[in-house]
């Protein structure tokens, strides 16, 4: 198929986004008015200055770098109103790629440096969400990370407040942050609370550390879905048995190489662990941040892996079915995917 043609059909593709942090994907101009409204100082005032702060140019040496370009959007994100507009534009940014459903987390912990309790910084970024949904048509749902660094209290009253969410805009529960410093056995009393909760749990595991995490995340913490995943394959016991379970794994090609989680896309296992039946999701992690799409991500599987157009349309159903929804949205999703006419 020649490729102007490919990438038309991946444009048009429909997509969902499983793993996506918000904090991660405030429009450059977006950071530059919020900036102004509040009167704080950024580094540069025009965007194509200010972006270098904001993005990884390339690649970087590991997730540590990488997580160095969420300090500058941090100060902007601590008022109602700034992540209600940011999970709005989230929304709309997936939209203009044809994604039909997104997962937006973000750690709640983090936007009460000017005293906003958890519930209003949870709620604030529901409602621009919402909001998002019925001005595009994208279904769109939280989900809150608890974060390495910060102690259990912290991490507990973070379930605390999602519990208060669950079914309201609010699917999932999530630990992100510095995965080689924090291993995830250190979280086991957070989650348990999370599980006497009911919440759906999916853990950052195997980026940057390796496989042992990951069995952590599932057997120790209840995690049903796997953020990344990516070196899963030095375990071949414990990748034959996620197989078998079905357990999604969430992986994030762009970010993937830019953390380092894979020397390089030649290293890059998704191909791999498709082939061998897992259920791969494909998702953008940081839209700002890693300088990507949901539309950039499937192209670079079809031209750097040769994935068939047929093969993009079964990793967007894992994504349907690994998505913390119902049954029934889950099969509106599929009925919307069923109307993408394959080429023949």
């Amino acid at each position: 198929m020649p490729e102007k043609k490919l990438m038309e059909l991946i444009r048009r593709l429909p997509k969902v986004d499983l793993h996506v942090h918000l904090d991660g994907s405030v429009r450059p101009g977006t950071a530059i008015e919020l900036a102004k409204q509040q009167r704080i100082e950024l580094p540069e005032k025009e965007i194509d200055k200010l972006l270098p702060h904001m993005q990884i140019a390339g690649e970087c040496n590991n997730l540590e770098e990488y997580l160095e370009k969420f300090q500058l959007i941090g100060p902007l994100l601590q008022t109602p109103e700034s992540l209600e507009l940011s999970a709005y534009e989230t929304v709309k940014q997936a939209y203009d790629q044809n994604c039909l459903y997104m997962e937006v987390r973000f750690g709640p912990q983090l936007h009460r440096q000017l005293g906003l309790s958890l519930d209003q910084s949870i709620n604030a970024a529901i409602t621009g969400l919402k909001k998002g949904e019925a001005a595009f048509g994208v279904k769109a749902n939280v989900i809150v990370c608890c974060l390495r660094h910060h102690s259990t209290s912290l991490n507990c009253e973070v379930v605390e407040a999602a519990a208060s969410f669950l079914g309201k805009g609010l699917v999932g529960i999530d630990l992100a942050g510095d995965e080689a410093g924090y291993p995830a056995k250190l979280f086991e009393d957070v989650f348990a609370l999370a599980a006497s909760k009911r919440l759906p749990v999916t853990i950052h595991a195997g980026e940057a550390a390796g496989p042992v995490n990951i069995k952590d995340a599932i057997e120790k913490l209840g995690a049903v879905r796997i953020g990344h995943g990516v070196r899963l394959r030095e375990d071949p016991d414990l990748l034959a048995a996620i197989a078998a379970e079905k357990i999604p794994l969430e992986m994030c090609p762009v970010s993937n190489i830019q953390t380092k989680a894979a020397a390089s896309w030649e290293d890059y296992p998704l191909r791999d662990y498709f082939d061998r039946g897992l259920s791969v999701t494909v998702n953008t992690d940081n839209l700002t941040v890693s300088n990507t799409t949901i539309t950039r991500e499937y192209a670079i599987l079809a031209d750097r892996f040769g994935f068939s157009v047929e093969e993009l349309v079964q990793l967007v159903r894992n994504g349907i079915e690994a998505a913390f929804l119902g049954e029934e949205d889950k099969q509106a999703l599929k009925r919307k995917l069923e109307t993408f006419v394959l080429p023949t």
